[in-house]
């Protein structure tokens, strides 16, 4: 008696469903949920967060650097120093726009007014090499020894090598740090 029940309400649920299956659905089906489109879709209509804007790292660290760029911009526009700091990278190494050093550290100067570690220490790096600002190693050694109170190790480490450049930078990238004149 209960298989005989139970097979008749299958088949009534069975019936019912071409019903229901008709229906306009309310929404998006299968909406784009966890994917870097959809992070940034949401940057640029304004919802950022912390871990929206951390995707931007994935996107530059696969080869996406305009998408990157457009995410870290939102990210950066909502305060997000670490995008800040991205930015720099990317303008920094001329991924997905031509190399800036000057909106560099712009992007640098921002974070580090904001109190970002690595934002002073950048900052600091680029007052005493002279990369996209005035000179000033006295400001820029001040900068990075604020990173250093704060509890940055590369920053503790430059000021262990009495500010020795060559200490954190790597050999590749010595052109670019070279005298212009």
């Amino acid at each position: 008696m209960i298989r005989h029940l139970t097979s008749a309400l299958g088949c009534l649920v069975l019936t019912a469903l071409p019903a229901f299956a008709e229906a306009e659905p309310e929404g998006t089906l299968n909406p784009d949920e966890m994917s870097l489109n959809r992070v940034l879709r949401d940057a640029e209509q304004g919802k950022t967060s912390m871990t929206t804007c951390a995707s931007g790292y994935l996107m530059t660290k696969s080869g996406r650097h305009e998408e990157a760029r457009r995410l870290f911009r939102n990210c950066a526009a909502d305060g997000y120093t670490g995008a800040m700091t991205w930015m720099s990278q990317l303008d920094d190494n001329g991924h997905g726009a031509p190399m800036d050093p000057d909106a560099a550290a712009d992007w640098d100067r921002q974070a580090a007014e904001l109190g970002d570690p690595v934002g002073m220490y950048n900052y600091g790096l680029d007052m005493m090499r002279g990369r996209g600002v005035r000179q000033d190693e006295a400001a820029g050694r001040a900068l990075v020894d604020q990173a250093a109170d704060l509890g940055l190790p590369v920053a503790r480490r430059l000021q262990a090598s009495g500010y020795d450049l060559d200490e954190v930078t790597p050999d590749a990238d010595n052109w670019k740090y070279a005298p212009l004149f």
